[in-house]
């Protein structure tokens, strides 16, 4: 189409076919590059913001120490010496002792802790989600009923329990176990917490920066929580402790080793209160070494 002004010849123009496809393409190019960047961002922040919950975690858990002298137990029973089931309530973790150290002291005291942990008054308790114990990338729900735990590794499927049980809020931080294998049968292992542990700084020998404190574990193969031990449950004991006799993120791993969706490792606290990301490619003697609180190992390299 033409048109005339004073004399001059005027033409209209628009994209051609080929300059649009050119257009888009680039428009493509670009987005697939910046789409991962602006993932790469976000996970960033996401590590970041888990990497704070652990330091607000272990500073109440100096702060415990500081004012009870000694640190919470992994999980409070009536006595330590006996495997009984029935004297193993009331079952409060070491996540439940700290909620006055982490402003939750309104939640804590709503809890009769002459009764189990899981008592059907609180129910509506246990199933309270706290973004302090929670892992921004963590992908699970919020809040589950424990019923099984999907086949990890060379571990069978664990038979979901033959009542119904209650829902629960999920945590993705879990106390040091130490090296050794959570069992109901062992009383006390080498990592900072346990059943009934008392433990003081003093008595972290191999040194807070070294020492692992509380690490962190996805949902994938089911949820754990920041309430305490249920007897009525598969694997009680794991849904509140974590041991580091496997790497983080093993490909072979069970429901009680640690683990994330973060790339490349999975963050932990240290007794120092500092936290870090250790590296699934971390070396197992420093891995283990860092898992226990007293094994004189403080010289190795990760």
């Amino acid at each position: 189409m033409r048109a005339y002004a004073g004399g001059i010849e005027l033409r209209k123009r628009g994209f051609t076919l080929v300059e649009l496809l050119v257009v888009i393409a680039i428009i493509g190019v670009l987005m697939g590059l910046l789409l991962p960047a602006v993932q790469m961002a976000r996970e960033a922040a996401r590590r970041t913001q888990c990497q704070n919950n652990l330091r607000q975690i272990g500073l109440a858990l100096l702060n415990h120490e500081g004012s009870r002298q000694q640190f919470p137990a992994g999980w409070i029973t009536r006595r330590s010496d006996v495997l009984d089931p029935d004297f193993e309530q009331p079952g409060y973790a070491w996540g439940f002792t700290i909620l006055p150290n982490l402003e939750l002291g309104n939640l804590y005291d709503q809890f009769n802790r002459n009764l189990r942990v899981n008592d059907v008054g609180h129910y509506p308790l246990i199933r309270t989600y706290l973004t302090t114990f929670a892992c921004p990338s963590d992908i699970g729900p919020n809040t589950a009923i424990p019923a099984e735990i999907l086949e990890d590794g060379d571990h069978l499927l664990h038979d979901p329990p033959p009542a119904p049980l209650p829902e629960i809020a999920k945590s993705n931080y879990l106390g040091v176990f130490g090296t050794v294998e959570i069992s109901p049968t062992v009383i006390e292992s080498d990592g900072m917490f346990f059943r009934n542990s008392k433990l003081r700084m003093a008595q972290v020998t191999d040194g807070s920066s070294n020492t692992f404190f509380v690490g962190e574990r996805s949902s994938d193969l089911g949820i754990s929580t920041w309430s305490g031990v249920m007897h009525e449950i598969p694997e009680p004991i794991a849904r509140v402790m974590g041991t580091c006799d496997h790497l983080p993120n093993t490909t072979s791993g069970h429901f009680e080793d640690f683990g994330s969706h973060h790339p490349q490792g999975a963050n932990f606290v240290m007794v120092d209160g500092s936290t870090r990301l250790v590296s699934d490619e971390i070396s197992s003697e420093a891995y283990l070494a860092m898992a226990s609180r007293s094994g004189k190992e403080v010289n190795l390299n990760e």
